[in-house]
């Protein structure tokens, strides 16, 4: 029993530490190793299944709206990073060099790629000429290199893992209305798939990416009140396209300039997977994106036919969902826990007793709630609670989320809310960049974005108290 209550109790509690609660989840449930290179991260089975899984629903979505995959190289020449003048001045201190290879010194540094706009761009120069070769919705599962000063495990890391999707479109109408449309898309696949509830809006023209001229973002609240910045879709607008000469004769036989967009999500969304829905025994995973969905425990295995059962179930389950069976000699009590931590959404236990009955008894990871099931019904009844248990893992963060959103007319509610209330603080903003630069040095709280869905909160600037121009939802974020 010592030893089973150990692998609970190496978690420290997200009351008590949450940061340290994050890495210990990460690392207990196995999603990665650290490496021997700074601020790099090995995935681990499984969490590179997670990300699998991911990558597979997000990719189809894409692909339904039209987009292809493409590759394009790691290593981007220094003059090209150079054409964008606002591109690469945000992302210069980020930037990993190549200065030598094979023993010689390059004539040119080669940039490992932080994001790939330049590349894309160059690409869309030799292969855009008429209007009648776009739009361009080209899109790239890849890894990206940006040197950070501090890292944590699938927050924040120099090397990750990513797509990012670069579109090219004839007129800016048609720019804004995909970059908008992806957008829709991560809110879309978040809820439905991850059970996360996102807030859908603009960022500030501060926060906005570089080299955009809009950039619109989805934001999730974690566990502990942080904001987390989940996928990102990008307008450039025709200001690429100059720098890079990308132009293309229209139908009225004039040169105009093609409009892009740009739009992306990484593995940092597994780390909001584990920060919106683990617990203090782990990991808790929403069904659809779970590697393994349900784990079948054998109680008492030694005995005769035991195990046969249990691979019987898997069998029969296998069709439907993904399904394994716990069959190693450790006791139930030690399974039971560690398929918790791994965040398995249901075991089914069989013993004899429950083959002698003709039932299996079915829990769920999330609430934990014991459900005795007759084996003939076990197929249909394992997909219910599949099912109910991915739309209340959402629901409970929707609940969440909202009960840790205030609102703040004046500077001093403002700043006790940011103080005293984890969470989103809804507030009015004149949309000056000095009230948002010292809502920041005064409380360490970011605009998150300018939500689609506008509140009036009273008629004056939360900060200054000039006239306001817009609602923004504002918080502290990783």
């Amino acid at each position: 029993m010592a030893q089973e209550k150990k692998l609970v109790e190496a978690i420290t509690s997200m009351e008590e530490d949450f940061a340290q609660w994050y890495t210990d989840v990460v690392k207990k449930a196995e999603l990665i190793e650290y490496s021997s290179v700074r601020g790099c991260m090995i995935l681990r089975p499984n969490g590179y299944a997670i990300w699998e899984n991911i990558q597979k629903q997000l990719d189809a979505r894409f692909k339904e709206t039209g987009v292809e995959n493409v590759y394009m190289p790691m290593f981007i020449p220094e003059s090209l990073l150079q054409k964008e003048k606002d591109h690469v001045e945000g992302f210069a201190p980020e930037v990993a060099w190549v200065t030598a290879g094979g023993g010689q010194q390059l004539q040119e540094r080669l940039c490992v790629r932080p994001t790939s706009e330049t590349l894309f761009c160059d690409l869309y120069a030799n292969i855009v000429h008429s209007y009648r070769d776009l739009p361009k919705l080209y899109n790239q599962w890849c890894s990206v290199v940006r040197w950070e000063k501090t890292t944590r495990p699938f927050l924040r890391s120099m090397e990750f893992l990513w797509q990012e999707g670069h579109t090219a479109h004839a007129t800016t109408e048609e720019a804004e209305e995909r970059t908008k449309q992806m957008l829709n898309v991560y809110a879309d696949f978040c809820e439905e798939v991850l059970a996360i509830p996102m807030i859908k809006g603009r960022k500030t023209e501060k926060e906005k990416f570089a080299g955009a001229e809009a950039t619109y973002t989805i934001e999730a609240m974690m566990h502990d009140g942080k904001a987390l910045q989940s996928g990102t879709s990008h307008n450039f607008g025709d200001g690429f396209a100059k720098a890079f000469g990308i132009q293309y004769t229209d139908k009225d036989n004039q040169l105009k300039y093609v409009h892009q967009t740009s739009w992306g999500m990484s593995t940092r969304i597994i780390g909001a997977i584990i920060m919106v829905h683990g617990d203090n025994s782990g990991l808790v995973l929403p069904p659809k994106v779970a590697p393994t969905q349900v784990m079948v425990i054998p109680i008492a295995q030694h005995k005769e036919g035991v195990l046969d059962k249990a691979y019987s179930l898997r069998d029969r389950l296998s069709a439907k969902y993904r399904v394994k069976v716990d069959d190693s000699e450790k006791s139930p009590g030690w399974k039971f826990s560690e398929q918790e931590m791994r965040g398995i959404p249901v075991r089914i236990e069989i013993g004899p007793k429950d083959i002698e009955a003709n039932q299996a008894v079915v829990v769920r990871r999330d609430t934990r709630e014991k459900i005795v099931v007759s084996l003939e019904e076990l197929e249909s009844r394992v997909g219910e609670i599949l099912d109910t248990m991915q739309k209340e893992m959402l629901e409970r963060a929707r609940v969440h989320r909202d009960a840790h959103t205030t609102t703040a007319e004046t500077y001093e509610e403002f700043q006790d809310a940011v103080a005293n209330k984890p969470g989103f603080i809804k507030a009015m903003w004149c949309g000056e960049e000095a009230c948002e630069n010292k809502i920041k040095e005064d409380t360490t709280a970011t605009s998150r974005c300018m939500p689609f869905e506008q509140e009036e909160i009273g008629k004056t600037c939360v900060c200054c108290g000039k006239p306001a121009k817009v609602m923004v939802y504002w918080g502290k974020a990783y």
